[in-house]
């Protein structure tokens, strides 16, 4: 993607032309077209850095939210209203203990707003039967009311200076949720009751008035690098532009109208609104008018006290303000505490095959008629029937004729985690995961504000899922408003520090050019006890300096293959990992399309069910298909056994192509290129467990570790698509039927309903109605 390699030269006489190919260099006479390899070799010293490896500990019976996010200040700067795990919190300022804002546990509430007097609170809600709405809080008396009269997908509402109109925008809906109701979206204008709303802009988010009210501010294009902070009229009328925006991907204006505070590339700066009635570039460059910096390192959800004089954000769970010209505070402690989800069951799991993957370095151990006993969320026994006391009143589970594992560890994961704004309770990602073994994911590439969210929504049980970790936005180095500029050590430590701030244990280091800039980063993961899973972006001499340099992965396979002696002695010394991810392996046709193209994909009984129909059967009914020698994934998969021979340690990612029975293609693709099952297996188990940190939490079953279990009819050490076969999976010691997610004890959650399933595409492939009966 940067250009070719420099692949040939001619020899000074101008007769011939020396190539590299299969690992050789050779000379071509260009009259004859005859080649003869010259003799080469060379001997070569590296210094290698020691790979950035931490171990990392599961939360205990609490834990304390990071992703405190949708936060607002009430107007006498005493008290915070915060989201976190799916709830509105409101905690008094500096010290008080948060407490629920409402009691509603059947919607997710976001978005909160005071009105001028502090006396009510607009929030937004959300549920998977009712969809969005907009409510109005009455602090005093706990009192709140619809404001909307109509399903959709509400966002930022916001009251006018004088109280007596509010806005908010309707935004369509996503992969998670369906697009129900999102055929209006736009801005809209409303009187304070909800009524009267009136669409004064087809487009926009984050609007807000105008300090007099009579014109509505929104900003266009987000997400792009040309984006327009607009106003129109309270009819619409008089549409301006404010502000040309490339970089800066929040803007906020002050309530006195006198002042525009942004963020630009994780850092936040203050100006003057221009009164010019024109538009005028706005960044931290600006000539235009004078800017400010405001903070190094800047948080999230940057928003203006009621008095224009002092600006707060949040850094993680920490509440920071800074008066304009002055400095900012140290930063008050949220102080939010919840408990982690704990299972109260004692199941057994009686009579299958166990494959333990215990000490999997070393043995290969597998206990005929075995018996593997849970308690809460920990294992508490394995061994052989008849040796292992299963307690008294224990849910004992038949599992003879069938086997017994750890769940899947599926570390680079993309589990539908790029969306914004509300999710589903009933996450149809996470349950097709589930549903098919994987237990945990490491998500290398996500939107910070959603994956943290729904990883700590998950940890308290609020939603069904995989455990979830991930790196958060990644740290770009190509052009976009969210690139992460490394320029200097401190710079790296800001991003990082920023990062793990709000929950990540790693971070993703993808396209920064330079090897330097790979370095500082590494060197500031470090020191912060952080991994750094790196991505060449499909160039090979980006690729072999990560591995000289100790990082702690390479994401996707090295994009040359065959590989050669060179590469693999080099890496073989060094403890670096490496993530194929055959499905969507560089340098020729991915892994993805030989399973569309070799199986009925749409007939998947059980991917149907936790996948969105319509998007399955357009994927997998039309297929391209070709020869086995056309597909590159295999050669690369004979690479990554060479690898794996070397004593590199290979793990499995999924990439979220196909949830769920995209990570068990991986683990089979695995065994393509010549791994046995038992190997294939402990790449999607104990190793990729140890890749994040966690091998001492999860990843094989022994007494003490969490109860991620996965039981499949058959044997995957004989026919690895048996793994393909889930009967049951059980995640964090919760327990449930694989082939319809209900959960068996505990909870008792039911099985998933998903809006397809809800409302209904109207779209059917490769069916026809029969005859109507006299019922229809």
């Amino acid at each position: 993607i940067f250009g070719p390699y420099p692949n040939f030269n001619w020899t000074p006489d101008s007769k011939s032309v020396v190539v590299w190919a299969q690992g050789k260099l050779w000379r071509v006479d260009m009259a004859s077209g005859a080649h003869a390899q010259i003799p080469f070799s060379a001997e070569v010293s590296q210094n290698l850095t020691a790979p950035l490896r931490f171990a990392h500990t599961l939360d205990g019976d609490s834990f304390s939210p990071k992703m405190i996010r949708d936060v607002a200040t009430s107007p006498d700067g005493k008290t915070l209203v915060f989201h976190a795990i799916g709830q509105l919190w409101k905690k008094a300022l500096p010290g008080g203990a948060p407490v629920r804002l409402t009691g509603d546990a059947a919607h997710f509430e976001y978005q909160p707003s005071f009105s001028p007097d502090g006396r009510k609170l607009l929030y937004t809600t959300w549920s998977d039967v009712d969809q969005g709405a907009i409510r109005e809080l009455e602090l005093s008396s706990g009192q709140s009311k619809a404001l909307t009269t109509e399903p959709g997908f509400y966002y930022g509402p916001r009251y006018a200076n004088d109280g007596r109109r509010i806005v908010y925008s309707r935004q369509p809906g996503g992969q998670l949720t369906g697009s129900l109701w999102s055929n209006t979206t736009g801005v809209f204008v409303a009187n304070a009751d909800g009524s009267g709303a009136q669409k004064v802009a087809d487009d926009g988010s984050d609007p807000q008035f105008s300090a007099d009210g009579n014109r509505v501010f929104f900003l266009v294009g987000g997400g792009s690098l040309d984006k327009t902070l607009k106003s129109v009229g309270l009819h619409g009328e008089e549409a301006r532009d404010v502000l040309k925006l490339k970089y800066p991907d929040f803007v906020t204006i002050s309530p006195d109208g006198k002042s525009v505070a942004f963020s630009e590339l994780f850092h936040a700066y203050v100006a003057p609104l221009p009164q010019t009635g024109g538009a005028i570039e706005l960044s931290k460059d600006s000539d235009a008018v004078p800017v400010t910096k405001l903070s190094d390192g800047l948080g999230t959800y940057l928003h203006w006290s009621a008095d224009s004089k002092t600006l707060h954000w949040m850094v993680g769970d920490k509440y920071f303000s800074r008066p304009i010209g002055g400095s900012a505070d140290v930063g008050i402690a949220v102080g939010l505490a919840v408990a982690s989800d704990a299972p109260g069951d004692v199941i057994a799991f009686s009579g299958g095959r166990v494959i333990t993957m215990r000490d999997a370095e070393h043995s290969q151990e597998v206990i005929e008629d075995g018996v593997v006993v849970v308690r809460g969320h920990d294992i508490v026994a394995v061994g052989k029937r008849g040796d292992v006391a299963i307690p008294a009143g224990a849910r004992v589970i038949d599992t003879t004729g069938k086997t017994i594992y750890p769940g899947v560890v599926d570390v680079h994961a993309h589990s539908a985690h790029f969306n914004t704004g509300v999710v589903p309770r009933q996450n149809w990602a996470y349950y097709a995961d589930l549903a098919f073994g994987v237990t945990t994911v490491h998500d290398p590439s996500a939107t910070t504000e959603t994956v943290f969210t729904q990883s700590e929504m998950q940890k308290a049980g609020v939603l069904v899922g995989p455990r979830v970790f991930s790196t958060g936005t990644i740290l770009y180095g190509a052009d976009g408003d969210f690139k992460a500029v490394v320029d200097s050590l401190a710079d790296a430590r800001a991003h990082l520090a920023r990062l793990k701030a709000v929950g990540a244990f790693s971070v993703k280091s993808y396209n920064q050019p330079r090897r330097e800039q790979h370095q500082m980063i590494n060197q500031a993961a470090r020191e912060l006890g952080m991994e750094v899973v790196e991505e060449g972006g499909s160039t090979f001499n980006f690729n072999i300096p990560m591995i000289i340099d100790g990082v702690t992965g390479v994401e996707h396979n090295i994009p040359i293959a065959p590989l050669y002696r060179d590469v693999v002695e080099t890496w073989r010394q060094t403890d670096v990992r490496n993530t194929p991810t055959l499905i969507v392996n560089y340098g020729g046709i991915m892994g993805e399309y030989w399973w569309y193209g070799h199986d009925n994909v749409w007939e998947n009984a059980k991917l149907a069910k936790f996948f969105p129909r319509e998007t399955l059967d357009a994927r997998s009914i039309r297929r391209e298909i070709g020869p086995d020698w056309d597909y590159y994934h295999l050669e690369v998969s004979r690479q990554v056994k060479r690898l794996r021979d070397a004593g590199i340690h290979i793990q499995v990612g999924g990439h979220g192509q196909l949830q769920g029975l995209g990570t068990l293609w991986e683990i089979w693709m695995l065994t393509q290129g010549g791994m046995s099952n038992w190997q294939a297996l402990r790449a999607a188990t104990i190793d990729g467990a140890d890749y994040i940190g966690y091998a001492s939490q999860f990843g094989s079953l022994e007494v003490g570790k969490r109860a991620d279990i996965v039981v499949v009819d058959g044997n995957p050490l004989e026919n690895i698509r048996a793994t393909a076969d889930t009967a049951y999976v059980m995640a964090n010691g919760r327990l449930f039927d694989a082939n319809t997610m209900a959960e068996i004890g505990g909870k008792q959650r039911p099985a998933p309903t998903f809006f397809w399933q809800r409302h209904g595409s109207g779209n059917s492939f490769g069916q026809e109605a029969g005859p109507a009966s006299d019922s229809d």
